[in-house]
């Protein structure tokens, strides 16, 4: 018998479709859903998304090149990732997936830290409190609920509803639209909204989960599934960084007074494969990726700041020689990087070693003791 053919989910769109403020074609116009904050530093903005862009573009010919295992790019989603940052405080906490290396570049992260994790250098490569940025999550959907737990313990530690800026905290997670299939991200939004808890929710939907479409996956807009859960949803133009910083904003405001968690779904489109290891070409139709690129999130910014008669050839000149230190940053850190030790992750998976595992480390010492003296007399 033929499988049934799921609803579309375009059958259920919102007839106004996400919030906008700039169009692709780099028009600024007001969206009466969501206020856009009037200060805010757009040449910041760009060239953030600009650096993070050519980190991302570096970081695939360092992977060519072999000197990373794999890498997995955001071409496409820098809007989603810079514009959520910039609405961060510093006290928030940040939970990612393997993927936001926008948001640690905002954040302040050496980003020769997140290659050491590609290069098999590192298990991770930074403190997480020290930018308030957690560790990469390969696990899909497994840092929404680390997310949520960290949540629970700002509300005990009575750092939320205070009125003071400075003190009260939220949650940032970001997740993308494959991890709304993962029971993990369920178990989530019912805790998150059942303790009223100060999380937001960043899905950057890009409408592939690898080569599963969005419509095989739910048969309703992300956002909409936040009103299942109890708190609100609102869907906004990913490639458009105003909005995505105007949404992020309300929503961690909200969660630090104490208002509870939002879900944010981020309409946009990773532009390359899902990781180096990936070939989209065998299910994504060219014809759709064409599409988003003309849509692309550097662009419609370049274009508003040119037409807006505020930049000139200096200031785009002055990001190509940012570009280019950041490359050369990344190469040579990159290779730079220390092999580890063999004892390390025995080392570091316990604050005392058990007795078994101590066990397993002098094993493995000395099989390999026994292959390099086997090597040393060929």
């Amino acid at each position: 018998m033929p499988r049934k053919q799921a609803k579309s989910t375009a059958d259920a769109e919102p007839v106004d479709g996400p919030i906008q403020f700039l169009s692709p074609a780099g028009v600024l116009e007001p969206d009466n859903r969501l206020e856009l904050p009037s200060a805010i530093d757009l040449l910041a903005l760009y060239r953030d998304m600009a650096l993070v862009r050519r980190l991302d573009t570096e970081a695939i010919a360092l992977q060519r090149q072999g000197e990373l295992g794999l890498w997995p790019s955001l071409r496409g989603q820098e809007a989603a990732q810079v514009g959520a940052a910039y609405a961060l405080a510093e006290q928030d906490m940040v939970f990612p997936t393997y993927r936001e290396h926008g948001v640690a570049w905002c954040r302040g992260l050496d980003p020769v830290s997140l290659l050491g994790l590609f290069r098999g250098s590192t298990l991770g490569g930074w403190n997480p409190y020290e930018r308030r940025f957690g560790l990469y999550t390969l696990v899909i959907g497994a840092q929404t609920l680390h997310a949520v737990g960290y949540a629970m313990g700002l509300v005990r530690d009575d750092v939320i509803g205070s009125g003071d800026d400075a003190r009260d905290t939220a949650v940032l997670v970001f997740l993308g639209d494959g991890a709304l299939s993962e029971g993990e991200t369920n178990e989530a939004f019912l805790w998150a909204a059942a303790q009223n808890l100060p999380v937001v929710f960043f899905c950057q939907n890009n409408q592939w989960a690898i080569s599963a479409p969005y419509s095989v996956q739910s048969r309703v807009p992300v956002a909409q599934r936040a009103a299942g859960f109890g708190f609100p949803g609102v869907s906004v133009d990913g490639n458009d960084v105003l909005a995505c910083l105007a949404a992020t904003r309300e929503a961690l405001t909200r969660a630090r007074s104490g208002g509870g968690p939002t879900l944010i779904e981020a309409v946009t489109y990773r532009i390359n494969a899902h990781t180096t290891a990936d070939d989209a070409t065998r299910y994504r139709p060219s014809a759709e990726t064409d599409e988003w690129a003309a849509k692309d999130p550097l662009e419609r910014l370049r274009l508003h700041l040119t037409a807006s008669g505020d930049v000139g050839a200096e200031y785009f000149a002055d990001i190509e020689r940012r570009e280019q230190e950041l490359a050369e940053h990344l190469r040579a850190g990159c290779r730079a990087l220390p092999t580890p030790d063999h004892a390390s992750s025995f080392e570091n998976t316990h604050t005392d070693m058990p007795a078994e595992l101590r066990r397993q480390l002098a094993e493995h010492s000395e099989y390999l003791a026994a292959g390099q003296e086997i090597g040393a007399t060929r």
